[in-house]
């Protein structure tokens, strides 16, 4: 994370570290160590563009009646343990899956394909086994059941559903709900889908375990669409319309998944590490995949669910990306672009065109240091992740879709009559060998009393100040916000020095010093979202919204009701490790 001798310190030989852990808490015993060459090695043998991109099963959250109106659905969807294959030349991969049965989960799960207005019911069941596949560590908050099993708990990332629905790291449960943790309350989820039509995706949300249960499999994608607005923009759609979850692993010779044994900081924590960095890319369960592309326009909604990688995508032989989305909400006009910068579990709307090249392939590419920004550069795998293979202009379909100039008018960010100006500041802790302990978010635990406390149905200004070298994924649950202004911090070190003091801003003359270089926001990040990227020595400030933004209308559903919401680092081994904070909403 923040030194360059830790930046692949998870590659390191690993060794067997023994830890006082109950039984019903042990990881599974680590295998034989393993170099970080041999790591490569297994990678490299995968050969490049030999499988073909899969396109995950899709459920939907909604029927219709006798009338043909659609009316809610209610879906159950289990996790299960299963056997997955990730590569032809690859062994097949013991993974953490969902689906409606053992035989149909895959990794990713199920697409769920909404509608918006009509509310979706899903009943979410753990059918894993006793023991994790994947090694935890107990010395970071985690959920710990009383008679074994694995703790999961389903959140719908950028869903505006009701707190009880919303997958709090307290509302865990293991397999029959034999253990579960204090928040939880009910089995089946009610998901209103009264947002705007977008992209979101789901995801596990253990505490402290979410780093470990994704890094298994538990992934999925969840589109609400609007059939009045599919038809006015006009988007390619159909076979023309795909999803892409975008993430990196790294593979035993096995075929079983790598995760560190060995912590960074092994006295004080055994197993943690502050990033989590695979050798193969992996889009929609397939380790390098292609896509056989007909010359025309394609809509590709691109989800990094990555645990801690960036993706700078690009695409060869003159292709750009035309954005119409981010995160969960359109853009106000496409913008073109020959680069799109995702943090982890940030998600892109882009059409590519395929007829403005005569090349008969593309790549899609990468070229993000990691940790980002100032880390690793990528090597050849990484730097690789899919083909599109262009088939002769003499199988074109008549492409009719287009992308109008304006493609949604949301309310305009503004500070003016915001309630409150919250400073959200971002810390990381050291050991005396210089290597991350844990990270903070203004200085607190995520167990100690909330103190941030919106009222429902207003508008904020969070300034967040970032005193740590990563850029950070701030994910707020349930609200809607949007980056206005980022300006580097001067005088960081003193900044820093007094912060870790006093822990707070005023005190601290931050307007005094947030006085720098003005960073510009991407025009492809220009709307409502639920990730905004927090760049280092950097204060970013934010307006977040906690009402419906099509019409500033309240919540249809009580927000203010327990166990309230969070807001975290989407750095999966950061949000572990206590970069998360309880967010509770007020009448």
């Amino acid at each position: 994370m923040m030194k360059i001798k830790i930046f692949r310190a998870f590659h390191f030989l690993l060794t067997i570290i023994s830890c006082s852990v109950s039984a019903a808490a042990q990881s599974p015993a680590a295998p034989p160590p393993v170099t970080a060459a041999t790591l490569q090695q297994v990678a490299a043998s995968l050969q490049m563009y030999v499988e073909k991109l899969p396109e995950m099963p899709k459920l939907y959250g909604y029927t219709t009646n006798p009338t043909g109106s659609p009316i809610p659905a209610n879906l159950t969807i289990g996790m299960y343990e299963t056997q997955w294959k990730f590569h032809r030349n690859l062994p097949a991969t013991t993974v953490f899956a969902y689906g409606t049965s053992a035989l149909t989960a895959t990794v990713p799960g199920p697409t769920i394909e909404a509608l918006h207005g009509v509310t979706t019911y899903v009943t979410w069941q753990n059918h894993l086994p006793q023991s994790h596949i994947l090694p935890f560590d107990t010395t970071i908050a985690t959920a710990i059941p009383s008679h074994g099993g694995v703790p999961t708990v389903v959140h719908l990332h950028g869903g505006i559903h009701p707190p009880q629905s919303d997958g709090n790291p307290f509302a865990w449960f293991t397999a029959g709900f034999r253990d579960t943790g204090s928040a939880w309350t009910e089995s089946t989820y009610l998901y209103p889908n009264v947002q705007h039509a977008g992209n979101l995706w789901y995801h596990d949300h253990a505490l402290g375990l979410t780093r470990v249960n994704l890094l298994a499999g538990l992934i999925g994608s969840y589109v609400i669409r609007d059939p009045t607005e599919d038809s006015t923009l006009d988007l390619p759609r159909g076979e023309f319309d795909r999803h892409l979850m975008v993430f990196d692993r790294s593979f035993y010779k096995d075929g079983s998944l790598y995760m560190n044994y060995t912590g960074d900081n092994p006295t004080i924590h055994p197993q943690w590490q502050p990033e989590y960095f695979g050798d193969a890319i992996i889009v929609n369960g397939k380790a390098w995949p292609y896509l056989r592309v007909q010359r025309r326009k394609y809509r590709f909604r691109i989800i990094n669910s990555s645990n801690a990688r960036y993706f700078r995508f690009s695409l060869t032989n003159g292709l750009s990306f035309v954005q119409v989305g981010s995160d969960a909400s359109f853009l106000r006009s496409p913008v073109t672009t020959r680069s799109i910068l995702l943090a982890p579990s940030e998600i892109a709307d882009v059409v590519i065109d395929f007829s403005t090249t005569s090349a008969n392939q593309s790549e899609l590419t990468n070229d993000a240091p990691f940790p980002y920004p100032t880390g690793s550069a990528v090597d050849q795998l990484n730097s690789k992740v899919m083909k599109f293979i262009i088939i002769p202009s003499a199988s074109i379909l008549p492409d009719k879709s287009t992308a109008p100039s304006i493609l949604k008018n949301y309310p305009t960010p503004t500070t003016a009559g915001a309630s409150t100006t919250r400073y959200i500041v971002l810390y990381e802790y050291e050991s005396a060998t210089g290597n991350p302990t844990h990270l903070y978010i203004n200085g607190k635990s995520f167990f100690a009393p909330v103190t941030e406390t919106p009222k429902s149905g207003t508008t904020e200004v969070w300034e967040v100040i970032n005193l740590t070298q990563d850029n950070h994924p701030l994910h707020i649950h349930l609200a809607e916000f949007q980056a206005i202004k980022v300006q580097q911090i001067v005088d960081l070190a003193g900044f820093t020095s007094c912060m870790k003091t006093m822990n707070d801003a005023i005190a601290c003359n931050v307007t005094g010093h947030v006085t720098g270089n003005l960073l510009s926001v991407p025009d492809y990040e220009k709307t409502w979202k639920n990730v905004v990227k927090i760049e280092p020595g950097n204060q970013t400030t934010v307006v977040v919204k906690f009402n419906l933004i099509d019409n500033d209308a309240p919540y249809p559903f009580d927000a203010t009701a327990q166990p309230g919401y969070v807001y975290h680092c989407h750095i999966l081994d950061h949000e572990d490790n206590e970069m998360i904070r309880p967010l509770k909403l007020v009448a």
